[in-house]
């Protein structure tokens, strides 16, 4: 791991209390995986505590490799087509209200993984009605044709991180296009205009802060509602330089600076990720029906 000295302002707690050893169970005797551990989020202690995580379905290796991600990449175990029920089971024992679920890419299967996404929330609905589900989706612009299926199931919200601005985005995501990923943004937005979209920038990588405003402006235009900016950490030497720890006192300014564009929900700060505290993000927005 690189050594670099983060500000005071990064300090968590580390995990390890009943809750958190008692959803780490429950997660492992499910076989589920969850990003929370495969992103090394510095908030999974709180989260974990919390009785929340982000669950990570279609398996724990993508078949991208970007350059900021901690996540396995190779050649992925066949799609695990339990999962689904598994994950449902789980969400129906923890008694959850919002649940969000994410993925590695799978560029090596026919729909990239979307009929896993949709069953999951075909079988959470079943077995736990009152959940709400947010949906962070990688890049499907590679099966545009079967997209329309995940806003035929109607998520409560539908995410997808745009990441970072134009001008680095091929740098980090060579696999990915900048304007792919909007354009995704609106066709979920045109496909079923009454499920909020969002989206979350990490910056630190050597953007500028013009840059950053005109990412959020580009977002807002194609309809994305809600925001999350967070800091950029580094996961090892061989991920992407860190360029600049962002003060709380920035977040806040380009916070406000979303909020006056019309974003409306906005979090933003240095331990803010796309589906940190997603439920309060999501609720505090007035985009949901309770």
């Amino acid at each position: 791991m690189v050594i670099e000295r983060k500000p005071a302002w990064f300090k968590t707690r580390p995990p390890g209390g009943a809750k958190f050893l008692s959803l780490r169970s429950l997660i492992r005797d499910s076989g589920l995986n969850t990003v929370c551990e495969e992103a090394r989020c510095p908030n999974i202690g709180d989260c974990w505590d919390r009785q929340t995580a982000t669950f990570m379905i279609l398996g724990d290796t993508c078949t991208w490799r970007c350059h900021y991600c901690a996540v396995n990449t190779g050649k992925p175990a066949p799609i695990d087509i339990g999962e689904p029920i598994r994950l449902a089971s789980a969400v129906e024992k923890l008694g959850l209200r919002y649940c969000v679920i994410t993925s590695v890419t799978r560029g090596d299967v026919s729909d990239g993984g979307i009929s896993i996404f949709v069953a999951c929330v075909r079988k959470i609905r079943e077995k736990a009605p009152f959940c709400k589900i947010e949906l962070l989706v990688p890049d499907l612009s590679r099966w545009s044709d079967k997209i329309e299926l995940i806003t035929d199931v109607k998520p409560d919200v539908l995410n997808h991180n745009i990441e970072t601005v134009e001008r680095i985005f091929p740098k980090i995501r060579p696999q990915g296009k900048y304007q792919r990923s909007l354009d995704l943004l609106k066709r979920f937005k045109d496909l079923n205009s009454s499920i909020p979209t969002k989206s979350g920038i990490m910056i630190g990588l050597g953007e500028t802060i013009d840059e950053i405003c005109n990412t959020m402006k580009d977002l807002h235009n194609v309809g994305c509602e809600m925001i999350t900016i967070g800091q950029y950490l580094r996961p090892s030497k061989s991920h992407f330089p860190l360029n600049k720890y962002y003060t709380p006192a920035e977040f806040d300014i380009l916070g406000q600076f979303a909020k006056d564009i019309g974003f409306k929900h906005v979090a933003s700060g240095p331990l803010v990720r796309s589906s940190y505290h997603a439920d309060e993000q999501a609720l505090n927005s007035g985009l949901l029906n309770n």
